[in-house]
């Protein structure tokens, strides 16, 4: 039985069929968590039910545990939200004894996100996923290769940035599951990052992680956060993550595409599907409202039946028809 207050989907008939294919994955809806936002586990179990999301997109994860970046690692912006918590984590190996079975014991389908300062702790990281054994794994159902952090063996610069880095990493993340990379916009032309991440066998593309920006505490006259600079989320980067996708999707148009970015309502969400995307990551807004992802999937399906939408797969790519 939900929880008082707990918003769920899965327990009524729906009006619209919300089922979705990213790929050969296939998701009960088109609304994800974003990683880095809904935590490792289950901490937003208590705001709904994991299992009627399309998926849990935890945290990233390194094969080691890793601290971060040092406090202040969040401040609020007029168009958004800026982060530098650094990708801290617990370490692939507590993640899978700690919380994967918790995720699994509520029925929530999980793609884990993985990301190494080396090619090599891309590998380590994706090796641990690939030794689970059946019963571990069954919750899982792609990874998600995090290659907007920064690569240590090319003076720091994201991997993201080069086609030739994203390529070494997604290629060293096989793991038997269906590797999504998820790329940065802050690059001249995404659309050659994508190629080199889809020739290296990444299954699908995740659009778009974070823009970089800095605020200014013009009181103190430093930099708000610990780390100088962080990664732009919220309203500002949704018109950014739409062309990302919508470019994307007329280049590649067999890629399986997932949209994140600035998805605060289900117009938002509805844009990136109608751009290409087969589903969308809530993330900046879970801070603002842990239901985010709940309210935003029940306003998906209202638009939808009063749009006479049948299914919201009828939606994906349909902006390119024009």
């Amino acid at each position: 039985m939900s929880r008082p207050g707990r918003a769920s989907l899965s327990t009524r008939a729906r009006a619209v069929d919300l089922s979705t294919m990213v790929g050969t994955v296939s998701l009960c809806t088109p609304v994800m968590t974003a990683s880095g936002t809904a935590g490792h586990g289950v901490e937003l179990a208590a705001y709904g039910d994991l299992s009627s999301l399309g998926a849990v997109v935890v945290k990233s994860l390194a094969a080691e545990p890793w601290g971060g970046n040092p406090a202040p690692r969040v401040h609020e912006v007029e168009a958004g939200m800026l982060n530098s918590v650094g990708l801290q984590g617990p370490g692939m190996a507590a993640w899978i004894e700690h919380d994967l079975p918790k995720l699994s014991a509520v029925g929530a389908t999980v793609v884990a996100s993985i990301w190494g300062r080396t090619v090599e702790g891309f590998e380590k990281a994706a090796a641990m996923l690939a030794g689970l054994s059946p019963g571990e794994r069954r919750a899982l159902v792609a990874v998600e290769v995090n290659v907007s952090c920064p690569n240590v063996e090319d003076r720091s610069r994201m991997f993201a940035h080069s086609p030739t880095a994203t390529a070494e990493a997604v290629d060293a993340s096989r793991c038997g599951l269906p590797r999504w990379a998820k790329l940065s916009p802050n690059v001249g032309d995404v659309r050659e990052i994508a190629a080199a991440a889809i020739g290296s066998g990444a299954a699908g593309l995740t659009l778009v992680n974070t823009l970089l920006g800095m605020a200014i505490d013009v009181n103190r006259r430093r930099p708000v956060l610990g780390a100088v600079g962080g990664g732009l989320s919220g309203p500002a980067l949704h018109p950014v993550a739409v062309r990302a996708v919508w470019e994307c999707r007329e280049a590649f148009p067999e890629a399986a595409i997932v949209g994140v970015g600035g998805v605060l309502t289900a117009r938002d969400a509805v844009e990136l599907l109608l751009a290409g995307a087969s589903a969308v990551q809530v993330g900046t807004a879970s801070f603002r409202d842990p239901r985010a992802p709940w309210k935003i999937l029940g306003g998906i399906e209202r638009w939808c039946a009063r749009s006479g939408v049948a299914t919201v797969r009828e939606l994906v790519g349909a902006g390119h028809s024009g």
